[in-house]
């Protein structure tokens, strides 16, 4: 059985972007999901001086790991000012030091929400254009969004055309 790795690049303890991910793996058909939590990989924040003196830490060497044993990735992801969260930034941070293609050639679906109505296209067209550099394969990229409008807890995309966009999406990608 394919292994998916999924997570929504924040570390928010309600993070609209890990809802959205985790919904999105549980419609892949035959998967093992590995659901991670950016708060399980906290790490000071990447600089050289603290990489000379304390070398990679093991955190940054396990989230690589996990990525490592996947053979296809989910990420959803969080904008913050336009970009990518500090708490997703800083473990990838860590983990090009460890190998610049961080994502180790690995297929992936990127996506990404807000409460906006761009739902978070920004962050999401950086993602996408980013990750060939960093070893990513993209297969796809879907954003929802006025998440607070057009998904529901426990239910997940309520508005039926966005929710066919992202079936038809996933049903195009072959794992």
């Amino acid at each position: 059985m394919k292994k998916l790795l999924a997570f929504g690049a924040s570390n928010s303890s309600d993070s609209i972007n890990k809802q959205l991910a985790t919904y999105a793996s549980k419609l892949f058909k035959e998967v093992d999901v590995d659901l991670l939590d950016l708060n399980d990989y906290e790490m000071p924040i990447y600089s050289k001086d603290r990489e000379r003196k304390n070398g990679i830490p093991q955190l940054a060497h396990d989230f690589y790991q996990k990525i490592g044993d996947a053979d296809f990735i989910l990420i959803s992801f969080a904008e913050n000012n336009g970009s990518y969260t500090t708490a997703y930034k800083n473990i990838l941070d860590w983990m090009s030091r460890i190998n610049g293609k961080t994502f180790q050639e690995k297929p992936m679906l990127l996506l990404a929400t807000s409460p906006g109505a761009r739902g978070g296209s920004t962050v999401l067209d950086t993602a996408v254009k980013r990750m060939p550099f960093q070893g990513g394969i993209v297969k796809g990229s879907f954003s929802l969004p006025s998440f607070n409008e057009n998904f529901e807890k426990g239910k997940g995309i309520t508005n039926p055309e966005l929710n066919q966009q992202l079936l038809d999406l996933i049903d195009s990608i072959e794992l």
